[in-house]
């Protein structure tokens, strides 16, 4: 397949250059996403080199094809954006990013329309009832952005918050049900149980797709900076009632994924298990701790996470484009 862009490159201002992305743009990528988040007010959801090369290398992304730059002409990153057949090769992901001292040169309009072109020969291989559709997320200050997509025919259709909390002094203990307790997560005696817990857990949650075995090991354990130490798992028996899996994000404690199953859920696990991982990162002189929510999560997660004594530091809006309509693909197995 010619992976050079073509069709686009008229919009970008001549001095500037659209190419597919290399691995030597490892670092200077990740340096653009940081400065973009800083100025977006929230550098904590920016990625380390490490954090991307992980992205990079995940299972059905093809660098050269999946994902783009524009540099200036002394090579300069000023621009990414990635594409992530996320399901089914109907649900399509975007991640784009512009430095702010570059705006105005057609960079951001040339790259959701190169995003766009990957989609619709990708959805080709979608089964042909299926809706088809690309789901952008950003900062909801992003006035530009933001119009941007709806210029390109996007609208809004979800909210998602960052929630933070600043522990002056130890949390309170947390009080955990009858019958469950917590016990240390060996790698391989449990990390399949905690998948499978988590795809029931969060099988409702909205925009969820099934995931596999392969994707949860590369994306969650096969790195670098895991701590089995801050996976807070809790056990009735022999089942996973519910979990808490953390690490460390750009110097903060970050709490990843917070999931309780059905069958245990109404009985204030969920809120023993974010006080113990607080409790956890107070205890490793980490006071800062966040962790991002869907703004409608059904499940009451926004309501125990503010009782908890977190506040929203950030907000993000999702934007979705459809290009068919049809049954919804997040419905397939």
């Amino acid at each position: 397949m010619n992976t050079q862009p073509a069709t686009n490159e008229v919009l970008l201002d001549p001095s500037l250059k659209l190419r597919p992305a290399q691995w030597a743009d490892l670092d200077g990528v990740a340096q653009l996403i940081l400065d973009v988040c800083t100025s977006d007010g929230d550098p904590t959801v920016a990625v380390t080199p490490g954090d991307l090369a992980r992205e990079w290398k995940n299972e059905g992304f093809t660098l050269e094809r999946d994902a783009w730059v524009v540099t200036t002409p002394e090579g300069r990153i000023v621009g990414y954006e990635e594409f992530v057949n996320r399901h089914v090769n109907a649900v399509f992901q975007g991640d784009g990013y512009v430095h702010i001292d570059f705006h105005g040169l057609g960079i951001g309009t040339t790259m959701m329309r190169i995003l766009e072109e990957r989609a619709r020969e990708q959805m080709k291989l979608a089964e042909p009832d299926l809706r088809v559709y690309i789901r952008n997320a950003m900062a909801i200050g992003d006035i530009v952005a933001r119009e941007m997509h709806e210029h390109e025919g996007y609208h809004a259709i979800r909210f998602s918050w960052r929630m933070e909390i600043k522990l002056d002094n130890p949390p309170p203990a947390p009080v955990f049900p009858d019958g469950i307790e917590l016990r240390p997560f060996v790698l391989e005696e449990h990390n399949r149980a905690v998948f499978e817990a988590h795809e029931e857990a969060f099988s409702d949650h909205w925009g969820h797709t099934p995931g596999t075995y392969e994707k949860w090991q590369h994306r969650m354990t096969n790195r670098e900076d895991f701590d089995p130490s801050l996976w807070h798992i809790a056990w009735d028996g022999d089942q996973i009632a519910g979990y808490s899996l953390c690490r460390y994000r750009m110097d903060i404690g970050w709490v990843g994924t917070l999931g309780v199953r059905r069958a245990w859920r109404k009985r204030g696990l969920g809120e023993a298990l974010l006080l113990h991982s607080f409790g956890e990162f107070y205890k490793r002189s980490k006071d800062v701790i966040g962790l991002g929510v869907d703004a409608s999560n059904p499940t009451g997660a926004t309501r125990l996470y503010q009782k908890a004594g977190m506040k929203i530091a950030a907000e993000y809006v999702i934007y979705e484009k459809e290009l068919r309509s049809g049954r919804d693909p997040e419905e397939q197995e």
